[in-house]
C-alpha cells in the first residue's frame, strides 16, 4: 500500500496524512460498522451519555432509558427531568446530561424530528446550530452532524489526539484546535468520515488502554518516539 507523508506545515514533521492514516486503520482493521445503535434516537442518546465517559457506563444508561421509554422522543420529553436524571445515573455527570437531552430532544421537537427538513433548513449553520443547545459541545455536534445528518466531519475525540500527538502532529492540545488544522481528503463521504472516526475511537479504546497493543502493533513504527 502506498503512504503518503506529510509536508512540514507544523513545528514538527508528521509522519503519516489523515488519508495514508485512514487506509491503513482500515486496511488493519476492517469496518466497524458504527454507530452501534438501532434507531436515530438511540444513537443520539449515546452520544450524550458517552461524553465524560466511558461505553460501558453509558450503555448502561441507555438500557435502562430503553426500558422505561423504548427511546420513544414524547414518551422521554413527558419524564420529568429529576426521573430521567435517575434512569440515566451510571453514566455519570447525569443531572447535566439530563438537561442535554431535554434540551436536544426540545429542539427536535419543533421539527417533529424531521431530520432530513432539519438538515435543509439549517445547510450550513447547521453545526453552530447544533452548538447552541445546552449540553451539546464541538464533539457531541459533530458525532450528530456525521451519524444522524450525514455530514462530514472530522471528529478529534481524546483518542484521536493521543494518536495525532504520537505521529508528530502539533496542535493536539484540544478538541476545536486540533480540528482546525485538519483537512480530510477530497473524496471523502460521509461513509469515510463515519468509518474514520469508528477505527480511531476503537483503536484508542484498545491501544491506549492496553487492552490491544499486541494486536494493534501496525502503527508503532510510524509513532514519534520520546514524544
Amino acid at each position: 500500500m502506498r503512504v503518503l507523508l506529510c509536508k512540514d506545515w507544523s513545528e514538527s514533521m508528521p509522519t503519516l496524512t489523515t488519508e495514508a492514516l485512514y487506509n491503513i486503520l482500515l486496511d488493519n482493521m476492517g469496518p466497524q460498522h458504527w454507530w452501534p445503535a438501532e434507531s436515530p434516537e438511540e444513537m443520539m442518546l449515546g452520544a450524550i451519555l458517552v461524553q465524560n465517559t466511558n461505553w460501558n457506563n453509558a450503555d448502561m444508561a441507555l438500557m435502562r432509558l430503553k426500558e422505561e421509554t423504548c427511546f420513544d422522543p414524547q414518551t422521554i420529553l413527558a419524564l420529568p427531568l429529576n426521573e430521567l436524571q435517575d434512569i440515566i445515573r451510571s453514566s455519570g455527570f447525569y443531572k447535566n446530561k439530563g438537561k442535554a437531552i431535554h434540551a436536544l430532544f426540545n429542539w427536535l421537537n419543533q421539527y417533529n424530528f424531521d431530520y432530513d427538513a432539519i438538515a435543509r433548513m439549517h445547510g450550513d449553520t447547521l453545526r453552530q446550530a447544533l452548538l447552541n443547545i445546552r449540553g451539546i459541545g464541538s464533539e457531541t455536534a459533530d458525532v450528530l452532524l456525521v451519524y444522524l445528518f450525514q455530514r462530514i466531519e472530522f471528529i478529534p475525540d481524546r483518542y484521536t489526539r493521543r494518536l495525532y500527538h504520537k505521529l508528530g502532529y502539533s496542535n493536539t492540545e484540544n478538541y476545536d484546535k486540533l480540528k482546525k488544522h485538519i483537512t480530510l481528503p477530497d473524496y471523502f463521504t460521509n461513509q469515510d468520515a463515519n468509518e474514520f472516526h469508528a477505527l480511531l475511537d476503537n483503536f484508542g479504546k484498545h491501544y491506549f488502554n492496553g487492552k490491544g497493543k499486541q494486536k494493534y502493533t501496525f502503527l508503532d513504527h510510524y509513532f514519534i518516539k520520546n514524544d
